[in-house]
């Protein structure tokens, strides 16, 4: 005659119940320990759901501005440069012009003309990724077409020497916000190449050299408060380009917060807490654990443990 044991089929079916629904536990909060998320599917998250989701959404648009917030910036921030060095190109003309009359000696002018004019094409003729920075929507082709003093003074019009568009690059920064960021070469260019233009003009028809005569020296004079202005009006472009700049800045602020705001509503859904994620990871451990230990005690027991 064997001695059964005391568990039944039945408790042995209770016991594996138990340990199933510890183990569904201790994988639901260990998957949320790895990913850091309470749920791996949105019926995890149940009435939530939406909520979330509008929140991504309305995250992630806000990011997009603020791409195309910084490249504005960056366009911004590279033509602010090109413009400060042909603001100091004209200055540089102005004291070269001023010189020459004080000293009534132009025996270098042309030659000095025909530098600022190179540095002033190079500048306007600046290129980034996207192709000329002051093309306009011509920014495949070099804005200025002209490569000497002598092809320039032979033109009809200074305007002449310019092959830019006509259309001035503009960034959608936000839902009803758009910043002009686009500059034309003809538009900060024109008055400087008309300067050069008149200087070379005039040496064709009266030489300047060594010591300059009262003609040169009347042309001189004239042409100071021109190259002044013509720096001021660089000047005032730059100044332009700056508040643009500022205000590309302030809108990148603006939406970050924004975008963080969103993020942060997503977060408090989605995100567990991990202290309590591992406490209550240690805890279903612990309840498998114990699980298994019960059914084990149970198979193992028979009748003999309860005779004396």
């Amino acid at each position: 005659m064997s001695i059964d044991r005391v568990g039944t089929a039945a408790s042995a079916q209770l016991m594996l119940s138990q340990i199933q629904k510890a183990e569904v536990a201790l994988n639901h909060t260990n998957q949320q320990v790895v990913t850091g998320k309470i749920a791996s599917t949105y019926s995890g998250y149940g009435d939530k759901t939406a909520v979330m989701e509008a929140a991504r959404s309305a995250s992630a648009h806000a990011e997009a501005n603020v791409s195309a917030a910084q490249n504005a910036s960056s366009r911004l921030d590279l033509q602010d440069t090109q413009l400060s060095q042909l603001e100091a190109i004209a200055d540089q003309v102005r004291q070269t012009l001023t010189k020459a009359s004080a000293d009534q000696d132009a025996t270098s002018l042309m030659n000095q003309m025909q530098g600022y004019f190179d540095q002033a094409s190079e500048v306007l003729n600046a290129k980034d990724s996207g192709g000329y920075i002051f093309g306009g929507d011509n920014n495949q082709t070099p804005p200025v077409k002209v490569g000497s003093l002598a092809a320039l003074a032979a033109l009809g019009s200074p305007a002449a020497a310019f092959d830019n568009g006509t259309m001035k690059a503009s960034v959608r920064v936000g839902d009803s916000q758009t910043v002009q960021v686009g500059v034309l070469a003809s538009d900060i260019g024109t008055q400087l190449f008309a300067l050069f233009q008149q200087v070379a003009q005039f040496d064709a028809g009266n030489t300047f050299d060594t010591k300059t005569n009262a003609a040169q020296q009347s042309f001189l004079e004239s042409t100071i408060q021109t190259a002044s202005d013509i720096g001021e009006d660089i000047n005032q472009q730059s100044a332009s380009n700056g508040i643009n700049y500022q205000m590309v800045q302030n809108t990148m602020t603006r939406l970050t917060a924004t975008s963080n705001v969103y993020k942060g509503f997503v977060s408090n859904i989605q995100d567990v807490d991990m202290p309590t994620a591992l406490s209550q990871l240690s805890q279903n451990q612990i309840a498998l654990q114990a699980s298994f230990q019960v059914t084990s005690t149970l198979n193992k027991m028979s009748l003999l443990d309860f005779l004396n």
